[in-house]
């Protein structure tokens, strides 16, 4: 019997702990089911939150709603499960956080300058039996960090190529970067995202690559961040490109209608970059006037005459290449009216070509006409008619003669002459 006593009182201790542990499951299991994000409709002592976003250095307000109130209070803990609020009492000395309201059913608190570190779940609880829990997940974002590009360090000489990269630090989550020439988007290569150490942000990198022309003189290259923590425009970064190219030139006259016996002067224009410097004046048909003086990028006339009429030549040199072009210079007479709009700048030498035109014009009349009129004496031939009897040679004298021939014209043929 004793042996019986001893066997029983060993079964039921074991009997109890395998309810006891029965028992702690069913109640964690119930504990996990009331602190689940889901909502009982028919729970009126369910707390309701939300989830928030907020930048670094921001505010986020947390709120936490219970339909009904049985006199428990509402608490708000953070991601490492310390109480901040239980009720209206602080709980966390952190004088960023702040209490906004706190009723039975109701308690808000704010958060300012939050941090990376701020990131995460937090929980607001009413101590019911049991006690009701509900998560509420804060975001934060990393703000990025203005976009630096590198690259322009040097000019880029005209039909070259240049890689320029943009970086940005600092963003949560990552990124993404756009290129803009002036205020077109240009593509650039993909990014490159790389995380931070020692903390939970990313460095974004971008390439891209020019190839340069004259049009791409002084143009902005930009660099804009997108990302949800900052307006579109708030980081961008924009740099002048700088194209290193041969010298486009013009000749600028003093006066359209240059005449003789005034000052004139003709000034050679280069557009390239750098600006030119050096420049040479030429005379096509010769050489230059002995009264026309060079001036570096002008060409003088003290006292225009029509000696000086001809075509000028003006080269620029910038270093990186020459221009050149021409310019006809026509000298107008004295008495010539520079309002009359009929007075025309021409070229060079037109005067004689007008002449030698109508000369060679008429000439070419007077030849036609010859060759018509030789062709039309060959076609029509003239003739004579002689009344010579026959037998007038035997006539003594020239009267008997005569008075024979008319006589006998009735009885006698014709006798023609024909010449050319």
């Amino acid at each position: 019997m004793s042996g019986m006593r001893a066997r029983q009182s060993m079964t039921f201790p074991a009997l109890q702990r395998a309810a006891l542990r029965a028992l702690a499951a069913l109640t964690m299991l119930l504990a996990t089911s009331v602190r689940s994000n889901f909502v009982f409709d028919d729970d009126p002592f369910q707390p309701v939150t939300q989830d928030e976003t907020v930048a670094v250095g921001g505010v986020v307000t947390l709120t936490c709603n219970v339909k009904e109130n049985d006199n428990s209070s509402l608490q708000w803990s953070n991601t490492a499960q310390q109480t901040l609020y239980f009720g209206e009492k602080r709980a966390l000395r952190d004088n960023r956080i702040q209490l906004v309201k706190s009723t039975g059913t109701e308690l808000i608190i704010t958060i300012s300058d939050v941090q990376l570190s701020d990131d995460g779940e937090y929980t607001c609880s009413i101590f019911t039996m049991p006690v009701r829990t509900a998560r509420a997940t804060v975001t934060v974002l990393g703000v990025p960090g203005k976009p630096v590009i590198t690259g322009f360090e040097d000019a880029i000489q005209e039909g070259g190529k240049v890689t320029l990269t943009c970086t940005s630090s600092g963003s949560k989550p990552p990124a993404k970067l756009h290129w803009y020439r002036d205020q077109e988007e240009i593509q650039g290569r993909p990014d490159v995202v790389e995380s931070n150490p020692d903390e939970p942000t990313y460095t974004v990198t971008s390439e891209l690559t020019l190839t340069v022309t004259r049009n791409d003189n002084n143009a902005l290259i930009a660099c804009a961040v997108d990302h949800p923590s900052i307006a579109n425009g708030d980081k961008r970064t924009e740099r002048p490109i700088s194209v290193l190219f041969s010298p486009s030139v013009s000749i600028q006259p003093e006066s359209d209608l240059p005449r003789e016996g005034e000052k004139f002067f003709l000034q050679c224009v280069g557009n390239g970059n750098p600006e030119p410097t050096a420049f040479v004046w030429r005379r096509k048909d010769g050489e230059l006037p002995p009264m026309a003086k060079v001036d570096d990028a002008f060409l003088h006339f003290e006292s225009l005459n029509k000696s000086d009429n001809g075509i000028y030549e003006c080269q620029a040199d910038n270093g990186i290449g020459m221009g050149d072009v021409t310019h006809t210079l026509l000298v107008q007479e004295a008495g010539v009216n520079a309002a009359d709009p009929t007075v025309m700048s021409t070229p060079l030498g037109v005067d004689h070509a007008v002449i030698g035109g109508v000369v060679a014009v008429i000439v070419f009349i007077m030849l036609c006409l010859l060759i018509v009129l030789g062709r039309y004496l060959i076609r029509h031939k003239g003739t004579y008619l002689t009344h010579e009897a026959k037998g007038s040679d035997d006539a003594p004298d020239a009267d008997t003669a005569i008075i024979n021939a008319e006589g006998g014209h009735s009885g006698m043929d014709d006798k023609k002459e024909y010449f050319i």
